[in-house]
């Protein structure tokens, strides 16, 4: 790999990181799609949807590592919610994870195209937000919440992402929670959810070390930078960034899974 080649990884990753922080995602959202079409176009070797998914999957665990501890201070990490919500998503994508060695690229992308469709149709909806960004007093319903983790961590966990960019919008929209709980607790769901979705993809091969230890150290820079900047914006700038960014995803990724 040349200075060119690792460049262009760091970049991805930084950029994947910094706003996997701001916005209480794992980064996957952005660096699925980055990854799998920008080398290319740079004249690079292009990974293939399964190496892609294992990169991403190093990058989520390490980017929510390092957003968690920045955000583990502010308050606004609800534990009941988190453990219900964590531990489901961890055990959906571990299964996840380690089936998607048995599924083609073109179903892998498939079902990131799905994931990113719901989401944006998901972040349409209108949502009153909370007079109060108040952790003690919240009320959610805890069966649905678990149901929900695992079944978004089974297809999380086929594409590498902890599946933040799709539980968020279900915390804000179907549990209506309000959004910096949401944030900040999201990013200790994704946390959980990518230990399964990592160990899936390291037990059948699909993680290339190199590319994903860059990833790893850019992560752990990147992500806490994002954190900082995302307690300074206003809510609804963070949401309407997130809306953006997965509506354009949705339509890049689809296109190109009909155009082939």
């Amino acid at each position: 790999m040349d200075a060119g080649y690792l460049l262009t990884i760091f970049v991805i990753g930084f950029i994947g990181s910094f706003i996997s922080g701001m916005l209480g995602i794992g980064g996957a959202i952005i660096n699925y799609p980055i990854l799998l079409y920008v080398p290319p176009l740079l004249g690079y070797a292009g990974f293939g949807a399964h190496y892609v998914s294992g990169i991403v999957a190093v990058q989520v665990f390490f980017s929510t590592l390092a957003g968690l501890v920045a955000y583990r201070k502010g308050g606004f990490i609800h534990t009941k919610l988190l453990m219900i919500m964590g531990l489901s998503s961890l055990t959906g994508s571990f299964i996840g994870g380690f089936g998607s060695h048995l599924l083609t690229e073109k179903v892998i992308n498939i079902i990131y195209g799905l994931l990113a469709v719901i989401a944006a149709v998901l972040m349409l909806f209108p949502k009153k937000e909370a007079v109060d960004d108040t952790r003690s007093e919240l009320v959610f319903n805890k069966k649905l919440a678990g149901i929900l983790a695992l079944t978004v961590g089974v297809f999380a966990g086929i594409v590498g992402a902890g599946g933040a960019f799709i539980l968020v919008p279900i915390m804000l929209v179907v549990l209506k929670l309000p959004t910096r709980v949401t944030i900040a607790t999201s990013l200790g769901i994704t946390f959980l959810s990518s230990i399964g979705s990592l160990i899936g993809k390291a037990a059948t091969g699909q993680i290339l070390y190199h590319p994903a230890v860059l990833m790893l150290i850019v992560s752990l820079i990147a992500a806490p930078l994002g954190v900082k900047v995302g307690k300074k914006i206003n809510t609804k700038v963070l949401q309407a960034t997130l809306a953006i960014l997965i509506a354009g995803t949705a339509v890049k990724i689809w296109l190109d899974i009909f155009m082939h």
